[in-house]
């Protein structure tokens, strides 16, 4: 049986993201497991706010259709997500909502169907992201991905990692290290 693939994302684009830390250390995690990972970043598809017209108009631009066709491509994802005023950020609604779009002939919600799926965020607050995760629950779970039960939220991410970008709590650490090997596991179990 191939390697299951996972595909892991940050909603921030902002350079030196913690989410995006956090965010390597789970894809290493799902490479120890025997996962074949793939990083993308959003910045770099270069996503124009989702319009119905300008898609009409010119159908998805380039960069939805790259993160459509690795999302559609991979098994598993890994996605960390900042929280913005008790939500996720605006770049990574942007890309869900181009992702979900179905190019002629193909089925609704291609790129999300059966997707084995782990969050996690960070941020220098207290709560360390979870009201953001909450919001992004609820949006991929209502578009047919298999949403896992655990997550992890690191606070005063400022504070949490070492100049090598690993987590100091070595507890938080192997948390973010286990959601990868967790997509990996239940990804591979389904693929059985």
């Amino acid at each position: 049986m191939p390697a299951p693939k996972v595909l892991g994302f940050s909603g921030s684009t902002r350079e030196g993201s913690f989410n995006r830390k956090l965010l390597k250390i789970a894809l290493a995690g799902a490479q120890a497991a025997g996962a074949e990972i793939t990083y993308v970043d959003l910045k770099e598809l270069a996503l124009p706010m989702f319009d119905e017209d300008l898609e009409k108009a010119s159908g998805a631009p380039a960069g939805a259709t790259r993160l459509k066709q690795l999302m559609m491509s991979h098994d598993g994802l890994l996605i960390a997500s900042p929280e913005y005023n008790s939500s996720v950020s605006g770049a990574l609604k942007n890309a869900i909502d181009w992702a979900s779009r179905p190019a002629p002939g193909e089925a609704s919600l291609a790129a999300f169907n059966n997707k084995v799926c782990a969050v996690m965020a960070c941020s220098p607050g207290a709560l360390g992201g979870l009201r953001g995760l909450v919001h992004l629950r609820a949006i991929l779970g209502n578009i047919n991905v298999i949403m896992l039960p655990q997550q992890v939220a690191v606070m005063k991410a400022h504070e949490a990692f070492d100049d090598a970008g690993n987590l100091k709590d070595t507890k938080q650490q192997a948390s973010a290290e286990n959601l990868g090997k967790l997509v990996t596991q239940v990804v591979t179990k389904l693929k059985a």
